[in-house]
This record gives structure tokens, C-alpha cells and sequence, in this order.
């Protein structure tokens, strides 16, 4: 695919629990054929260590990610990394090809930082580019309880356009394993964005469905689509 016509999805990897939700996505984004542009903040590598034993190295990223993913390196051909210092980077500029961002998961702080404009790292300053080039933004925030100074800024996020998403999984879809909870999670955040996906099962308005269907096979997960 040449570079011009490349157009990819950021990704945006802040420090708060719930690094699966951001490895569902990424696999989710490219077993749909889509490119991605991948932020791992500082503080993501620390929970990406604590949560899965995994080193992520500016030097070594894209075998990092292959085991965080659990994917072959050559399946990560149209993934592009950018460090989280890089200001100059291509997605900090409005005339960057991209299609959108997805923080996945996302702190407070990153949350505050995208409501405000601060732009402190290059994930906030994307996020900002996103939403001042009216691209779709997905904030899947992580965190519980909330308090009013988060809510003030979500609400400020959703004046702003973007889809506050908070990482809740919803059981109605027969999940019973820890990652078909994740998997329900990323799917609804690649919902919001319009990538198709067959992450979860959904909801055919039939009680008792899902668990049936996943007695007899379930949803694929995103590597076997």
C-alpha cells in the first residue's frame, strides 16, 4: 500500500487498567483490513508490564507488539509507532491522513487533557488534532467510581463531539470468559467508528439467544475472521 493512500486509525494506549481492551481493538482493526497508527504512552508501558509481563520498547516495538498481540510480526505490516514524545510525528498535524482516534484504555488525566487542549504528550495532542479536524474520537475511559471533575470533563468531551465510551461490558451478548468481556468491549468501541467486526454476538432481540449461540460456536474472535 503505498504511503499516500494510506489513511489509518490512531490508536492511543494511556496508562490506566485494561491494556486487553486496547490488544482487542488493535487485532479487531486489523483483521478488518484497517492500517494503524499506534500511541503507547509512558505510563501505558508500565501497565502493559504489570498487566501482561510484556516490555514495550521504542526500539524493539514491533516485536513487543507482536507478543503483547499475540500476532506474527508479519501480520503488523501496516501498523505505524509513534513514541509518545515525538511532537513532530505525523498524526500531531490536522494534514495527517487519519481516519479517526481510539483511546483504548483511557485515564482521568488523559480524559482532562483532551477536554482541555493541554497536549502535554503526542497522544493528547492527536486526540486534540482529532477533534479540532471533526474525525470521530472514542474515549474509552477506565475508571471507577467517577467523580464530578471527570464527569464535567466527559461531558466537555461529548460537547466536543467525541464518544465517551466507558469500558463496561455488557453480558446480554453470553460472554462467560474474561476475554469475550474484553472482545465486547473493543467491539463496541469499533462499533462507535463504523469498522466492522465479529467480536461479540449480537443482540437479536430473542432472550436467551446468545447463550445458545455460544453453546454451538459462538462469534469468532478477531483472529480467526
Amino acid at each position: 500500500m503505498g504511503t499516500a493512500k494510506r489513511q489509518p486509525w490512531v490508536v492511543g494506549v494511556s496508562g490506566a487498567s485494561g491494556t486487553p481492551y486496547a490488544a482487542s481493538v488493535i487485532r479487531g482493526l486489523l483483521a478488518a483490513g484497517e492500517a494503524v497508527d499506534l500511541v503507547v504512552s509512558r505510563a501505558a508501558r508500565l501497565t502493559i508490564l504489570d498487566e501482561t509481563g510484556i516490555s514495550f520498547r521504542d526500539a524493539h516495538w514491533r516485536t513487543d507488539l507482536g507478543a503483547w498481540l499475540a500476532v506474527d510480526e508479519s501480520g503488523l505490516e501496516d501498523v505505524r509507532y509513534w513514541p509518545p514524545g515525538d511532537f513532530a510525528a505525523g498524526p500531531s498535524s490536522g494534514s495527517y491522513p487519519a481516519k479517526g482516534m481510539l483511546v483504548v484504555p483511557a485515564t482521568t488525566g488523559a480524559v482532562a487533557g483532551i477536554a482541555l487542549g493541554l497536549s502535554k504528550d503526542l497522544l493528547q495532542r492527536v486526540a486534540s488534532v482529532t477533534l479540532k479536524e471533526r474525525r470521530p474520537l472514542v474515549v474509552c475511559v477506565r475508571e471507577t467510581p467517577l467523580n464530578g471533575v471527570t464527569l464535567k470533563h466527559l461531558v466537555e468531551l461529548d460537547a466536543q463531539g467525541a464518544v465517551v465510551l466507558p469500558a463496561s461490558p455488557g453480558f446480554y451478548a453470553g460472554g462467560s470468559t474474561v476475554r469475550e468481556l474484553v472482545d465486547f468491549v473493543a467491539g463496541r468501541v469499533l462499533d462507535a467508528v463504523g469498522v466492522p467486526h465479529s467480536l461479540y454476538l449480537r443482540w437479536e432481540g430473542e432472550l436467551g439467544a446468545a447463550a445458545r449461540r455460544s453453546d454451538t460456536g459462538g462469534a469468532a474472535t478477531a483472529e480467526g475472521e
